[in-house]
């Protein structure tokens, strides 16, 4: 099969609705850490406006990420035989993405998840559908970007290994979900080994390193190289991520935001997906976190995970003009 593709991503899609709230209320530790929205029980909340965005979820944004930075990018993901599935094909297409790997189930409904927005934060609520999981058969790319996926997922996995041992110039990065944290490495450890770079932000490494002792990050990135990646970087919100390639650490620094974030969601795909599109592009790991943050930082100026996703001539031009200490840093 001869298809060339740069890049595909093997995860799920969703559609997202986003739930604008007017009445609700923030309680934090003292810290600001452990941080609970409060609504009235039982009442009639008012909200300000709701928002529907299809074609979302971890690997669908690495997808339209990687497309709309002039790489050949196709998704492998289950929707159902509905509107919403209809929506997310659509919208895949009209970003570039192939959806010739997209599995219709007529017996499924597609993912649909409800988004409580309050000021620039977001609680998620979710449900994914019972997929019967099976990968189709995807020639030779030159990347695959493994993500997210549900429950019942783990031979789906064990595919994939196969997948990778069969064609060894298939290079992959991992950035794992909640059920792929969740069931940790022994499990997924041939993934792992296989792994060219990885994706987490510093409570999931710890989770992953079944740890919950306070771990230096330059420490802890290096015990996460330990279980296999070539490359590790872990993110850590608006404080930067670091990165660690078996050589040097290097930290580096979020692009300064134009204004406040408007709406969070999907920064931390469009960082991930970035570095990856980067490095495909034959950038350096150094380049590539830069190009990285300044992804992220469009995304958070937009409603959704992917309205904010730049061409390569914009990322570029931002780039450019970034500031002088807007740089990544050996540690």
């Amino acid at each position: 099969m001869e298809n060339n593709y740069d890049i595909i991503a093997i995860g799920e899609t969703t559609i997202d609705a986003f739930i604008r709230l007017k009445d609700a209320d923030v309680h934090c530790d003292i810290n600001k850490e452990n941080c609970q929205i409060c609504i009235a029980f039982g009442a009639k909340i008012p909200y300000e406006s709701v928002e529907e965005v299809p074609a979302v979820g971890n690997a669908a944004n690495a997808s339209v990420s990687c497309a709309r930075l002039s790489l050949k990018s196709a998704l492998v993901a289950n929707i159902g035989k509905d509107r919403n599935g209809d929506l997310c094909v659509d919208s895949l297409k009209k970003d570039g993405v192939s959806t010739e790997f997209i599995t219709v189930n007529i017996d499924r409904a597609t993912n649909y998840h409800y988004i409580l927005w309050f000021h620039d934060e977001r609680t998620i609520l979710q449900k994914h559908s019972d997929f019967p999981y099976k990968l189709p058969n995807l020639g030779n790319p030159k990347w695959i970007y493994l993500t997210s996926l549900g429950e019942k997922s783990l031979p789906y996995h064990f595919e994939i290994i196969e997948y990778l041992k069969n064609n060894p110039d298939v290079k992959m990065a991992f950035q794992p979900g909640i059920f792929q944290i969740k069931i940790g490495y022994e499990k997924l450890k041939e993934i792992y080994k296989r792994t060219e770079i990885f994706f987490c932000n510093i409570e999931e490494a710890k989770t992953i390193l079944n740890t919950e002792e306070q771990i230096e990050i330059k420490d802890l990135i290096k015990k996460v190289y330990e279980l296999g990646p070539k490359i590790v970087v872990l993110t850590d919100g608006p404080n930067g991520a670091y990165a660690y390639d078996g050589n040097e650490s290097l930290f580096m620094p979020i692009y300064p935001d134009p204004k406040p974030p408007f709406e969070r969601t999907g920064a931390g795909d469009a960082f991930s997906s970035t570095v990856v599109a980067a490095i495909a592009l034959g950038k350096s790991l150094a380049e590539a976190l830069a190009w990285g943050g300044i992804n992220s930082m469009s995304v958070v100026q937009e409603v959704g995970a992917q309205k904010g996703l730049l061409s390569r001539v914009k990322l570029e031009k931002y780039l450019k003009t970034a500031p002088a200490e807007y740089k990544a840093k050996k540690i």
